[in-house]
């Protein structure tokens, strides 16, 4: 009896540095994300008990494999407002895209065929296998289009884990970088994880997301919330994103 007297009590979960998701896969049926409208909206509801209030989901368009448009995409989230609707849920919810860069992605492009977050911010992410030979130049392109163009988890490409000056490099030239609650929450691994802290340190952070697919990334934050790696990491990162001020 004595001994539990002096038993640290369990950590508040800490709030979120954000409240303005710009990278998760709710949209139901076009991606590796959610499969449909009832679990979109379940997910979303865990979302909001987290601190989130205004969602940009982002569904892969990826060569190959999902090959998503405004034509396919546009069913599937008048499906989930309808759920939403049903359930009295008036989150502020809109979409982009998570764009890997590919020949499509070139495509689009050149047809001004993007599907953009507000402001002419766009998402994009690097092959997992390596660096696109043409980042650099495609950079400045998106750039002189007067595009913004935002890095999705750059803490999880492994080929940077030895090149961190590659990443300051790229950040100089005008990419802006997001990370993901969930490489903080560690559900990647370690590695992902010292990517994403030393990104922070190095004031390199300028949006976050949570990349939210699945229940399973649910209870990953969840755990990782009361912790105090959470709180020291949601301090580090608290007024210095974007996600809130951006697309007003």
């Amino acid at each position: 009896m004595i001994f539990n007297l002096f038993k640290k009590k369990p950590l508040e979960p800490a709030k979120l540095c954000f409240h303005t998701d710009i990278h998760c896969h709710v949209v139901p049926g076009v991606d590796d994300g959610s499969p449909d409208a009832a679990t979109s909206a379940d997910l979303i509801e865990a979302m909001q008990r987290f601190g989130i209030s205004t969602i940009y989901a982002s569904p892969h368009v990826t060569q190959n494999t999902f090959e998503n448009s405004r034509e396919t995409i546009a069913p599937a989230v008048a499906e989930l407002r309808e759920e939403l609707a049903k359930r009295g849920n008036g989150i502020k919810f809109g979409h982009s895209a998570e764009y890997r860069i590919d020949e499509l992605f070139m495509q689009r492009l050149e047809n001004n065929e993007l599907m953009l977050l507000p402001n002419d911010y766009i998402l994009i992410e690097n092959s997992f296998l390596q660096e696109p030979w043409n980042l650099d130049q495609l950079i400045f392109d998106l750039q002189v289009r007067g595009l913004r163009p935002i890095l999705a988890h750059p803490e999880r490409y492994a080929y940077y884990f030895g090149k961190k000056e590659r990443l300051v490099e790229l950040h100089n030239a005008g990419l802006l970088f997001q990370i993901n609650l969930l490489s903080l929450a560690g559900a990647y691994g370690k590695a992902e994880r010292m990517a994403a802290k030393y990104l922070i340190d190095k004031g390199l952070v300028d949006f976050m997301g949570t990349d939210i697919h699945k229940e399973s990334h649910i209870k990953a934050i969840e755990a990782y919330l009361p912790t105090k790696e959470a709180h020291a990491d949601m301090e580090a990162l608290r007024g210095k994103v974007m996600n809130d001020t951006a697309f007003l």
